[in-house]
């Protein structure tokens, strides 16, 4: 009998490996994100379909601090109903929607000062590349993670045929494979559990890691999340609650001046 588990944890061990070898950029990616952050703007973190998993993973819970915008659209990452109203063909579909990108960017007044991290897998989809794109087109700096195997075997469903690396100052790559599912069952056409979540999981957490590092270094250590096993409940609740006012403090930077700058008025 062949053991899926063990072959499954050992190709995980693999995606270690690969994330291991990109702590030079992770390092890089870390810096103009702990930058942003020391300025007293934020870090946009998008991503459609399962890549929202990733964004949810750097901010908000437990060992994460304020800092990061998390853009999720309902729309895009809804995946409950499967079928009927509100299932995944309608969110499979919009993000392949030219324009959407930009109505959504229109919510914020954007600054050059603001870094952006935008999470998808296979990189071809619209969404997520038009982000990196009006990010860029405001001199934002954007990373991208994405799983390079997947990205360069897959075709942009962009007119133009450009993908989410094209518009990326930085790429970092989960190392899962082409496909994104690994484990080969005998008898069965296609392959199942994918990788690419454990090894996103890996890159976002290294990166958030070394930002704490920076903001820490810097004289101004975060807020971290944190259990009360850990910290006890009264420094819990007090650093939940610090957390949140600090967050909601600099997302007010975000909504004070919409349609009065001209980021703003190029989303429209």
């Amino acid at each position: 009998m062949i053991d899926v588990t063990r072959d499954y944890l050992d190709k995980c061990r693999r995606m270690i490996a690969t994330v291991e070898k990109q702590s030079e950029d992770i390092r890089k990616a870390a810096g103009w994100f702990a930058a942003s952050i020391l300025a007293g703007r934020m870090v946009h973190v998008f991503g459609s379909g399962h890549s929202r998993i990733m964004v949810e993973e750097m901010w908000p819970r437990y060992g994460s601090f304020p800092g990061f915008n998390p853009i999720v659209e309902l729309s895009l990452t809804f995946h409950n109903l499967v079928v009927g109203a509100n299932g995944q063909r309608q969110a499979m579909f919009l993000e392949n929607v030219p324009g959407l990108a930009a109505r959504i960017l229109r919510n914020f007044d954007l600054s050059a000062r603001d870094t952006a991290f935008i999470i998808s897998s296979s990189g071809c989809n619209v969404v997520p590349i038009e982000m990196a794109e009006r990010f860029r087109q405001q001199g934002i700096r954007v990373v991208a993670l994405l799983t390079r195997e997947h990205a360069a075997q897959s075709i942009s469903k962009r007119q133009d045929g450009k993908k989410l690396g094209d518009f990326a100052d930085l790429i970092l790559d989960t190392g899962a494979p082409a496909g994104d599912a690994m484990i080969r069952i005998p008898g069965l056409d296609t392959p199942v559990s994918p990788g690419s979540t454990v090894g996103g999981a890996m890159v976002v957490n290294a990166v958030k890691a070394e930002v704490a590092r920076l903001l820490t270094e810097a004289g101004h250590p975060p807020k971290v999340l944190s259990g009360a096993a850990v910290v006890g409940e009264e420094r819990a609740a007090q650093l939940f609650e610090q957390a949140y006012d600090e967050h909601a403090h600099r997302l007010a930077e975000l909504y004070r001046r919409v349609g009065d700058s001209p980021a703003a008025a190029a989303g429209r």
